[in-house]
């Protein structure tokens, strides 16, 4: 009896590391992450505490409240958001199921949007008004509901109306319980503004790697090339390809989106298909050959830091009937895009992703040539001019 419990103590022992590693690099799960419940306005949605100021309204449950008639992006209803002319704003917050840890890195996304309406009454004037200023979003850790020890991330200005993803990435500095989402004006605040953002599928806080590995850098091949070997005068002649991946084939290749990408046409809205970027079938690695484009779009990004894009995954209908294949699959596709980007230093708040599946095709999907046409990444311009 005794040496069985020396054989289960030691073993509970034994395994309390194994155990310990899988919970850190486990997800953090969120409390009703798809913000559902009745909708309603003034109370927040289950599982979330109200973050406002004393003596405001809470949050809203959405759709129905104030004239917003947006379909959720996810389940039925969302959270309502808006900031005001009296110099107040809302935020809901929840304690984590597991603490963010100091030096950890950590991936999250929320889908955000505006509504173009929300009548709501000034705190100003008393008069009625549209709450449709575009605002920004916080994301904060602390130590208690609505404790706003540290800025973890911040969203550019939300001027787009339908429903996109916005990913973040942070590290935070200490070890935080609560987490806390809210809305705030555009920065610098000249004078406070009513306006509004609508919040929905919050995704877990995945824990991730701080240093991932980048892609190399576009003036400085990742591989030093080494002087061909000396051929004997009486030897056959040896030919091979050229690799693709190779710096002086990078300049070679004029990609299309750089004949494209014009700021003096540029307009928001305008959408720019990536012509020189393809994947293999069902996957949605990048390839080396495609990254000339990539570093096209790249130093676009990086010459005009205004500028907020979209990237959007299409596939054609290869895959009928399984649309929720094609939608995980252009959504993977537009995400490496995306990442790419931001491994090379564009601010990942400016760089936004959807995968659309086989929604909107551009071609009929009745030929080989439009399907592939129709297999596609596109940019759109989100916003300009801050």
């Amino acid at each position: 009896m005794r040496n069985n419990l020396k054989f289960w103590c030691l073993s509970l022992v034994l395994a309390l590391p194994f155990g310990m590693t899988a919970q850190k690099d486990a997800p953090i799960l969120l409390n009703n992450p798809s913000f559902e419940d009745l909708p309603k306005m003034g109370e927040t949605p289950t599982g979330w505490y109200n973050c406002g100021k004393a003596g405001e309204t809470p949050p809203d449950v959405q759709p129905g409240g104030w004239t917003v008639a947006k379909p959720a992006n996810h389940g039925q209803t969302y959270l309502g958001l808006v900031v005001r002319d009296n110099e107040t704003w809302e935020g809901v917050g929840q304690r984590l199921s597991r603490p963010l840890e100091s030096g950890q890195c950590y991936e999250f996304s929320l889908d955000l949007c505006r509504a173009e309406l929300y009548l709501s009454v000034s705190r100003v004037t008393g008069e009625d008004v549209n709450y449709a200023v575009p605002a920004r979003v916080r994301i904060w850790g602390g130590m208690g509901y609505c404790d706003s020890r540290e800025l973890l991330a911040e969203t550019s200005i939300i001027t787009n109306t339908r429903w996109l993803t916005f990913n973040f990435r942070f590290n935070p500095k200490g070890n935080y319980t609560y987490l806390m989402i809210e809305a705030y004006y555009k920065t610098p605040i000249l004078f406070p503004t009513n306006g509004n953002i609508l919040v929905d599928n919050a995704s877990a806080i995945k824990p991730i790697a701080c240093n991932p590995e980048k892609m190399p850098d576009a003036k400085k091949p990742a591989v030093v090339a080494k002087a061909p070997p000396k051929v004997s005068p009486t030897a056959p002649k040896v030919t091979t390809a050229p690799k693709v991946d190779t710096p002086a084939r990078k300049t070679e290749i004029k990609p299309a989106i750089a004949t494209k990408m014009e700021r003096k046409v540029m307009k928001t809205g305008k959408i720019y298909r990536l012509e020189r970027l393809y994947f293999d079938a069902n996957k949605y690695d990048i390839k080396s050959e495609c990254e000339p484009e990539l570093f096209s779009l790249y130093d676009f990004l990086i010459n005009n830091p205004d500028v907020v894009i979209e990237v959007g995954g299409h596939t054609n209908n290869a895959m009928w009937p399984n649309e929720g294949f094609a939608e995980e699959l252009s959504t993977n596709r537009a995400k490496a895009v995306a990442n790419w980007l931001v491994s090379k230093g564009v601010a990942n708040d400016r760089v936004q992703y959807k995968g659309y599946g086989w929604k909107y095709p551009i071609q009929p999907n009745t030929t080989p040539e439009g399907k592939k046409k129709n297999q596609r990444v596109e940019v759109k311009i989100l916003t300009m001019n801050g």
